[in-house]
């Protein structure tokens, strides 16, 4: 029920001789709070939310008139942001089923009927997170990887389906159908809901969190949706609406059209490179102008789905005639769509729109060429005529090669064979291979630069067409000169979902991707979440024994270090047509514009242009391939799963049936001891910092998600429970288990602590004893290196502070928690016992989970840092300013005091925005909140 103030804002709306209710933005404007053609859509659409919503509870008038109070010098406001659906991917999508299992576990014993939790929106999780690149090149290989998906994951899945049965509106996509954002695209999206509330019809915008950065990709049809980490998205499906303070709106106006040769991949990459020049963080994005309209709806999307990279929270297309024949396309029912137009152009928000925005960003279409990005971030762009200088630069700056490109000493030091000792051994030269026989026979040669891992993946790319298509023709082309890629590289194609596949069968291309060995090798993100799968243990070895600087070529919207293959250490990220073309150059150190691919039966050199394909053979391919009737056919069953989804044998119940010898699902701790009075919050003292970290520090590397070995903590969990190693499958697999995934958290294997001496992984030093792991010394034993002796894991030095009950930091430059929206990276920071992160600049999705589970997330003030204070990470801290709680962007003094007794003072700001994250640092985080208060209700 609308406040009574505004409840001359819901009206009935007539269509196709249905009634529905609507809460009608006109209104507002008619009573002069806003200038409804001045609001950017994305506002409009927060506005309608707040309108319909506001029962004079957590959401009020006076919410209303913060909503219509934007303008483009932001006004300091809070707005309750509340979503029409969820979507979850299943390796945040696990843990947020823990939790929910958890929450009722805590209900029951707290004898309150467990059912009162219960999603308050509809939910959609999509399995697509871990399927691996075991098998591939072969036209099995897709059987062989989903069985040994289902193999890893049985337990994991067992809990999704438990779920899907425990809860109303929890729907649930298995395994082997696409990934999430593809098939929120093309099928859950719609741009408009009918929904039934209370007995009542209404028509609601369709709105969303997801438990993954590129959620924004909905945008490319006009739907506001961000990336979420999974506590935040956890609440939103309880019910809890998002605090959020007014977003400033950056406007991009497209003009022009793409040139011959260039792709939507082209474009996203220039886009996400002027986007963080421009610095979009925290911000909306929003595209206008007439560029818009020369942009396909697949091209829209493959740049909302990089968003995370631009740095902007959404980066959305308006709703135009080509998103209504786009929604035809894929297979959305007719009426629905004559729906969508009505209700748009009733609330005034169909078609292009020029409204006020507080920076305006032109860009010319004209300006993109080919391009790459690596080589390990998403928006460091190279012109693809650069790749053969960029790539012996940046092995100079690795100190790979010395500065005249000549080999250095294998010590990283960048000093050449001419300043070598007799104890140094000399590296590799650029155009230097080394012999390898692979296990099968077959004998190669690699090194540096060579491509290991050529692979067609992601959803930026295979949900359009137009370079999938390409793919295929480019293939056809090159097998046809009778090109083939070499035997070291790992091929593979992964399609966003299944009509992909059926696309590419009817313009009979994917018999020509398979003849150059990209072969189906699963319908999930593979390679861009980092499942690539082993290599060849004789190329691992060789990489080993040679330091080799190999190189992978994906397309994917993430190239983080490590991420791919962890002994990979150069990622390009490329459309599918160039992931083709690199494959089989088989090196990434060439210029493809002048240097050939390879030669064909007749010994000629055959170039790129030779087999790039025409862009209106594309055209016509896709106008006689790709139809409605196939998107209808492929997701008519989208919840039923194959044979052994259907075989999978679930546990039933509303209260989870937890076992205590699981190794993949285990009851979390932050509900087992819950009390009703919240906990608050207060000073820190005495404090130590378990970490000191760089710039950039990724959820990668605080929760990484890749494999891991029985040296580290993890792995010896496991072995101390019988788990043999070649069970122990990824962390992200184990996101149900917090005894796993605590032991993991700062445990890349690529994260380096400035508190150590350039040592990577997850080591640090305990503070003041200095004393070593045990992990590290049965490491060392292994391998017969030697450390520093105060050297320990992350993990046992938490466990030792905690039972010293000394409070933790950690300490960081830039961008602390860039990349993915991992709910472990701060659900693990907070179970190793860490108070508070001081960082000079957060990624939103990161600070928004460390506040989800009461972690205060701290800022330094504008050009310090712990190096600049001369800090060393061996002091003790205190963090005053909390005696009477916390408040919004509170300035909090913290203090240094070394073993000296010399004290270093400065001051942090608290990076919590809104009272209703103050409110959840003070409950302990934001499910303590919501569970606090569901109890309460039920009590009282």
């Amino acid at each position: 029920m609308v406040v009574d103030e505004f409840s001359e804002a819901i009206r009935e709306f007539e269509h196709d001789g249905e009634t529905y209710k609507m809460a009608d933005l006109t209104v507002l404007e008619e009573e002069g709070l806003c200038d409804l053609e001045k609001l950017p859509v994305s506002i409009r659409i927060l506005l309608e939310s707040v309108l319909r919503n506001a029962d004079g509870g957590q959401i009020d008038a006076d919410s209303i008139r913060a909503a219509a109070s934007w303008e483009p010098d932001v006004p300091d406001a809070e707005v309750p942001f509340t979503v029409s659906r969820v979507v979850l991917q299943d390796l945040t999508g696990v843990p947020a089923v823990v939790d929910l299992a958890a929450l009722r576990s805590a209900a029951d014993r707290k004898g309150v009927d467990p059912t009162v939790v219960e999603p308050e929106v509809p939910c959609d999780l999509v399995i697509d997170h871990s399927v691996q690149v075991d098998h591939f090149g072969s036209a099995d290989a897709y059987e062989k990887n989903v069985e040994i998906e289902y193999e890893r994951n049985e337990e994991r899945y067992r809990a999704i389906k438990w779920a899907q049965g425990a809860f109303d509106e929890f729907n649930v996509v298995p395994p082997g159908t696409g990934i999430v954002h593809q098939v929120n695209l093309e099928h859950l999206g719609r741009v408009v809901h009918e929904r039934e509330v209370d007995g009542e019809q209404w028509l609601v915008p369709d709105t969303l969190v997801g438990t993954d950065s590129h959620t924004p990709m909905i945008g490319g049809i006009g739907v506001v949706g961000w990336g979420v980490g999974g506590i935040e998205a956890e609440a939103a499906l309880l019910g809890q609406p998002i605090n959020m303070s007014l977003p400033e709106v950056v406007g991009v106006r497209l003009e022009g059209e793409l040139p011959e040769g260039a792709t939507a991949t082209d474009l996203v990459l220039h886009i996400t490179e002027k986007l963080r020049e421009v610095g979009v963080v925290d911000k909306f994005v929003e595209f206008f102008g007439p560029g818009v309209s020369e942009l396909s709806v697949a091209d829209r999307a493959t740049i909302s789905n990089m968003a995370p990279e631009q740095g902007s929270t959404i980066s959305m297309f308006p709703v135009d005639e080509k998103t209504l024949e786009y929604l035809e396309l894929t297979g959305r029912d007719p009426d629905h769509v004559d729906l969508v137009r009505e209700y748009l152009e009733a609330q005034g928000l169909f078609g292009e729109q020029e409204p006020d925005y507080t920076e305006t960003v032109d860009f010319d279409l004209g300006d993109v060429e080919p391009s790459l990005a690596g080589h390990k971030k998403p928006h460091d762009r190279i012109p693809m005529g650069d790749l053969d200088e960029h790539f012996p630069v940046l092995l100079q700056e690795e100190g790979v090669l010395g500065t005249g490109g000549e080999p250095a000493i294998s010590d990283g030091s960048g000093a050449t064979a001419a300043d070598a000792t007799d104890a140094d051994e000399p590296g590799l030269a650029l155009d230097e291979k080394v012999p390898v026989e692979l296990e099968d026979g077959r004998e190669v040669e690699i090194g540096h630069g060579d491509v290991l891992v050529s692979a067609i993946t992601s959803c930026t790319n295979t949900s359009n067409p137009s370079v999938m298509v390409a793919a295929g023709l480019l293939a056809r082309n090159a097998a046809e000169q009778g090109l083939e890629v070499p035997d070291y590289v790992k091929t593979s194609l992964a399609p966003g979902s299944r009509v992909v596949t059926e696309y590419l069968e009817r313009a009979e291309l994917l018999d020509d991707l398979e003849e150059l060995g990209y072969h189906v090798v699963g319908y999930g993100c593979t390679t861009c979440i980092g499942n690539s799968g082993p290599l060849p243990k004789p190329i691992e070895n060789a990489i080993d024994e040679h330091d080799l600087w190999t190189t992978s070529v994906l397309s994917g919207n993430r190239n983080f270090e490590a991420r791919i293959h962890p002994k990979i250490k150069a990622n390009y990220l490329a459309s599918p047509p160039l992931v083709v073309a690199y494959g089989l150059a088989g090196k990434m150190d060439i210029d493809l514009e002048n240097e050939p691919l390879g030669t064909n039966d007749d010994g000629e050199a055959v170039y790129l242009e030779d087999v790039w394909p025409d862009a209106e053979e594309i055209r016509e391919t896709i106008h006689d391939s790709v139809s409605p009737e196939m998107f209808e056919e492929k997701y008519a069953s989208v919840y039923e799963g194959d044979e052994r989804w259907e075989a999978l044998d679930a546990p039933e119940g509303d209260v989870y049936d937890w076992d205590d010898e699981s190794t993949y699902i285990r009851e979390p701790p932050f509900f087992q001891e819950f009390p009703l009075e919240k906990p608050g919050v207060g000073n820190v003292e005495g404090a130590r910092a378990l970490l000191t970290l760089g710039d950039t520090v990724t959820t990668d590397h605080i929760s990484p998600a890749g494999l891991f070995g029985e040296d580290l903590p993890a792995g010896q969990w496991l072995k101390e429970r019988g788990v043999p190693v070649h069970e122990f499958n990824t962390y992200g697999s184990r996101r149900g288990n917090h005894e796993v995934m605590m032991r993991g958290t700062f445990a890349n294997v690529r994260i380096e602590n400035e508190l150590l001496d350039g040592k990577e992984g997850g080591y640090t030093i305990h503070h003041p004893t200095g004393e070593e792991s045990e992990a590290l010394r049965a490491s060392e034993e292994t391998s017969g290196e030697q450390s520093d002796p105060r050297v320990t894991t992350v993990f046992e030095a938490s466990e030792r502070y905690r039972e010293e009950d000394t409070p933790l930091i950690v300490m960081a430059g830039e961008e602390l928690g860039t990349g993915s929206s991992r709910d472990w990276a701060a659900k693990g920071t907070d179970l190793l016992g860490i108070r508070a992160t001081i960082g000079k600049s957060y990624e939103r999705i990161y600070r928004d989970n460390l506040i989800g589970m009461g972690v205060l997330p701290l800022q330094f003030d504008e050009g310090e840092g712990w190096a600049e204070l001369g800090l060393e990470g061996d002091e003790q801290y205190t963090i005053e300013g909390l005696e009477d709680g916390l408040e919004p962007n509170a300035e909090l003094a913290v203090t240094a005091t070394d073993d000296d007794g010399e004290t270093t003072e400065f001051t942090v700001t608290a990076q919590v925005d809104t009272p209703m994250a103050v409110e959840y640092v003070e409950n302990g985080g934001v499910l303590h909140l919501v569970l606090r208060r569901l109890l309460q209700e039920e009590t009282n």
